[in-house]
């Protein structure tokens, strides 16, 4: 059964995430929208002189109603909605994140008219793994929710691991989406040649690196140790259910990108050690209505590294579908 309540802006608290922030300024670079071919653009820096690290405070979060919706196999997705009358906006977190990692993203995208969802995948922060042999796929789960929610068509964004997710939803539902971004993601992309360069690029002993190292860009670490903290925090609470998997309902492939002709935008940062720019100009070439952005001195999150940038792209890409 589902609960809802209305309740504050949840998440890392306002004083714990003071810094934890980009400016204004944050540079980015845009590529060209349009044949899925991608286009190499040369990087856009910020005004001379400006301090890329300057703490800037988490927005004040609106108001959200927060819900548990059950899904098959004994399971339950936390969420929440800022509810409203504008479009939607779905927020698939990364892998190392829950429903919590959106607190830059939550009021700007509310204030700009958007209906804005997050919600946490199985076994992450408040959501129920429930039975893994019977569970859905991680695709058919966010079908459940966004039919739950009663939403017709919407935009869907997500970073890191949600994008698998994203494109294997773009694949299975495309009539349900009015756009798609993808942000510093592998997109669960499955040929041999792909796994190999992913491959080469994390050799071992990567996956023995503390996770901030893994996700966080260098600028961000060495600038903002209180915005890493608060990033730590919500990947600690974010794990309980490791372990947990859910296969695709899709197999991901060059050509199964070659079939999906919705507006995509993606995003990725220029010390990504998961998707750099080499690697998001690969993928572009296999879209057909596509546009790309490096965000600078951000690593695998720039959502929360470099939010200003990374909000600006984003409300500008729904603007425009």
């Amino acid at each position: 059964m589902s609960r809802e309540r209305a309740v504050p802006g949840r998440g890392p608290s306002r004083r714990g995430l003071m810094g934890g922030g980009a400016t204004a300024l944050a540079a980015l670079t845009v590529a060209g929208l349009g044949t899925g071919r991608a286009v190499a653009a040369d990087q856009v820096t910020g005004r001379a002189g400006a301090v890329p690290w300057e703490p800037v405070p988490v927005p004040e979060q609106v108001p959200v109603t927060e819900r548990q919706v059950p899904v098959v196999g004994d399971g339950s997705l936390w969420c929440w909605d800022t509810g409203g009358s504008g479009e939607a906006v779905v927020l698939l977190h990364p892998g190392s994140g829950s429903g919590e990692s959106w607190p830059y993203q939550q009021p700007v995208f509310a204030r700009a008219g958007f209906r804005t969802i997050g919600y946490s995948r199985r076994g992450s922060y408040r959501s129920v793994a429930g039975n893994q042999a019977e569970a859905d796929t991680a695709s058919g789960d966010l079908h459940t929710l966004a039919d739950h929610l009663g939403l017709d068509r919407f935009h869907l964004a997500a970073t890191g691991g949600g994008g698998a997710v994203a494109v294997d939803y773009a694949l299975s539902h495309p009539d349900r989406l009015r756009s798609l971004t993808v942000s510093s993601s592998v997109v669960g992309i499955t040929d041999t040649d792909y796994a190999q360069l992913s491959a080469s690029l994390r050799p071992a002993p990567f996956s023995e690196l503390p996770v901030e190292v893994q996700e966080l860009g260098p600028s961000y670490r060495g600038g903002n140790p209180a915005g890493v903290t608060a990033w730590q925090a919500i990947n600690a609470r974010s794990r309980a259910g490791d372990g947990f998997t859910q296969a695709s309902a899709n197999k991901v492939t060059w050509a199964a990108l070659e079939s999906i002709t919705l507006p995509v935008q993606l995003i990725t940062s220029d010390a990504d050690l998961y998707t750099p720019p080499s690697v998001q100009r690969l993928i572009a070439q296999h879209l057909h209505n596509v546009e790309t952005h490096v965000i600078s001195e951000a690593g695998h999150n720039p959502h929360w590294e470099q939010p200003a940038a990374w909000n600006r792209v984003l409300t500008s890409f729904l603007d425009r579908h």
